[in-house]
C-alpha cells in the first residue's frame, strides 16, 4: 500500500509548477482527524443533535439557549483538539509555494491555528460571534462561554457567526471562492464527499477552466470521474509526503 501511494504522489508531482495558481478545498474529513467530529455521517454530530432545534436563526430566536449549549460544546471540543499533519503540511506548502487560496468548509479554524494565512471561510468560524442587533462581529476565545446565551455589550443576543441551516452563504466569501476555482491551475480537494452545495460546484469550476484536480479522501468522491487523480487515504499521511516531494522538487 505504501509503495502504491508513493507511486500516486510521484504521478501527481510533475503537475505542479512554480508558480501555479493553487486552490485547496477542505471539508469535515480533514479536522476528523484532529478528533474534531464531523457534522454529518456515521456518528456525526447530526446524529446526536437535531439541526432544527440548535442550528437555525428560528431555534435561535425560540430556544437561543439550547443552540450556545450544542456551540459551546462544539467550542470546547474544538479547543481539546489539534491541527494535525495535513494542517500543517497545507501551511507549509503555502510558505513555499505561495499562490494558493484554502478554501474551508470547517469553522474549526484549525488552518489558521497551523499557520496558513490565506483562508477563505464557506460557513463562518467557531470562534466568532456576532451580535443579533448591531450587526458587529468579533473573535471570542472563551471556553466554556460563562453565560449562556452569552449578550452583547448593549443586551442584545449573541448569535455563533457560523452558517445556519437555511441561510445562505456570506456572498462575498463565495464570489470570491468562485473566483478563485476560475483562475486556479490545480484544485487539491481534500476530506470532503463534495455533495453539499454550494462548495460542490467548487471542483466543477475548477475542472470548466482547464485546472487540475487531485482528490486525497479515504474513499473517492461520488464526482470521482472528474478528478485526474485520487490519492485514497488519510490527509495527515498523504499531504505531508506531497508537500515533501515538492519541497524536493522546488528547492
Amino acid at each position: 500500500m505504501a509503495i502504491h501511494l508513493e507511486k500516486q504522489i510521484e504521478s501527481v508531482i510533475g503537475h505542479f509548477k512554480r508558480g501555479s495558481r493553487i486552490v485547496i478545498l477542505t471539508g469535515a474529513g480533514i479536522s476528523a482527524e484532529s478528533g474534531i467530529p464531523t457534522f454529518r455521517g456515521k456518528d456525526g454530530l447530526w446524529e446526536k443533535y437535531d439541526p432544527n432545534e440548535v442550528a437555525t436563526a428560528e431555534a435561535l430566536r425560540l430556544r437561543p439557549k439550547n443552540v450556545w449549549e450544542m456551540h459551546d460544546a462544539l467550542r470546547q471540543t474544538i479547543n481539546s483538539c489539534e491541527p494535525n499533519p495535513a494542517h500543517f503540511a497545507i501551511a507549509e506548502l503555502e510558505k513555499f509555494l505561495k499562490n494558493i487560496v484554502i478554501i474551508t468548509q470547517n469553522v474549526d479554524n484549525k488552518h489558521q491555528d497551523a499557520g496558513s494565512t490565506s483562508v477563505l471561510e464557506l460557513h463562518g468560524n467557531a470562534w466568532r460571534v456576532k451580535c443579533t442587533v448591531e450587526n458587529k462581529s468579533w473573535i471570542d476565545r472563551t471556553v466554556p462561554i460563562k453565560e449562556l446565551p452569552p449578550r452583547c455589550s448593549c443586551g442584545a443576543i449573541l448569535r455563533p457567526d457560523v452558517v445556519f441551516f437555511g441561510e445562505q452563504l456570506d456572498k462575498d466569501v463565495l464570489d470570491e471562492a468562485y473566483t478563485e476555482a476560475a483562475r486556479a491551475e490545480i484544485m487539491l480537494v481534500i476530506g470532503t464527499s463534495c455533495v453539499v452545495t454550494p462548495a460542490a460546484y467548487l471542483p466543477i469550476i475548477a475542472k470548466q477552466s482547464d485546472a487540475i484536480l487531485i482528490e486525497i479522501n479515504l474513499e473517492p468522491s461520488p464526482i470521482y470521474s472528474l478528478f485526474d487523480a485520487s490519492l485514497c487515504g488519510k490527509a495527515g499521511m498523504i499531504m505531508p509526503k506531497l508537500v515533501k516531494r515538492l519541497r524536493e522538487k522546488f528547492e
